[in-house]
């Protein structure tokens, strides 16, 4: 019996964890497209550009405090003022191609205030590709 009891205290109190987990009061970005940008084949030399644009899906103020991507070679830009629940926001992304070589895989940390996945003190976005110095057409 004592064992009964104890089993089903486990599994209620393992189904209310999960289901404060599920509402969690706070802003929350959802990239649309998801959080992974692949450039596909590209030409070496230009500038290649994307923007990653998001919703706060969360119940407050999102507030980007800060964009760094994993190496120099990739500008940042991003909205400064606080997107508030509901409403859109954009990080934009301008890679270096002349300074890559071959097949690219990329990381850039965002410092928000945002809820993340795992709870992780920023979230990452990626950005991927295959420079090349000649692409056929």
């Amino acid at each position: 019996m004592k064992k009964a009891i104890l089993s089903l205290f486990c599994l209620l109190t393992g189904l209310a964890m999960q289901v404060s987990a599920q509402t969690k009061e706070g802003p929350m970005f959802k990239f649309d497209g998801g959080d992974t940008y692949d450039f596909g084949v590209l030409q070496r030399g230009p500038v290649a550009f994307h923007t990653f644009e998001f919703t706060n899906t969360g119940t407050q103020p999102l507030i980007v405090m800060d964009v760094k991507p994993s190496c120099g070679c990739t500008n940042v830009d991003w909205d400064k003022k606080p997107i508030l629940p509901g409403q859109k926001g954009t990080i934009k992304l301008g890679l270096k191609t002349d300074e890559q070589h071959g097949v690219f895989n990329k990381e850039v940390y965002i410092q928000s205030n945002a809820i993340t996945p795992h709870g992780e003190k920023r979230y990452t976005i990626y950005i991927k590709g295959d420079a090349r110095d000649e692409v056929k057409k």
